[in-house]
């Protein structure tokens, strides 16, 4: 049986991930601006940064996005002179996503970035990689659920 206790908003696992998720996107937010980035852009960014070009797909599937989500995104980073998209010649259904010169001399705000986060959450490397493994974790067990 579930206590009452337990059952309150503040003791769901639930709210904890939602609630730790926005204050993430509020402390990222100030360093992103400086950049002129969101949050979801950064995200992009970051998979474009480690891997290069990459078909649309690609980037959705690494970041779980939809279509509908990625696209917009993608609009505003090739406005900002980020990115470019273009039709896959091989393949005329795929659009490949691509790093300007811009863009890709952007990756040296991540360390600045990267540093400012990991003073904001207080925490030693180490407990960072244990508490990530273990949110991959969950993440893996709930997507098991589907």
């Amino acid at each position: 049986m579930i206590s009452e206790d337990d059952k309150r908003l503040e003791r769901q696992l639930c709210f904890a991930v939602y609630a730790t998720a926005h204050a993430f996107t509020r402390a990222y937010k100030p360093l992103l601006d400086k950049i002129g980035l969101t949050y979801p852009q950064y995200l992009v960014m970051l998979v474009l940064w480690e891997k290069g070009c990459l078909p649309v797909k690609t980037i959705g599937e690494q970041l779980d996005l939809d279509s509908g989500t990625l696209s917009p995104l993608l609009k505003r980073l090739e406005q900002s002179g980020l990115i470019t998209r273009l039709r896959d010649p091989k393949d005329e259904r795929q659009v490949i996503v691509s790093l300007t010169k811009t863009g890709a001399a952007t990756r040296t705000e991540v360390d600045s970035i990267m540093m400012a986060m990991g003073n904001a959450v207080g925490y030693s490397m180490e407990d960072m990689a244990s508490l990530r493994d273990r949110l991959h974790l969950l993440r893996a067990n709930l997507a098991s659920v589907e």
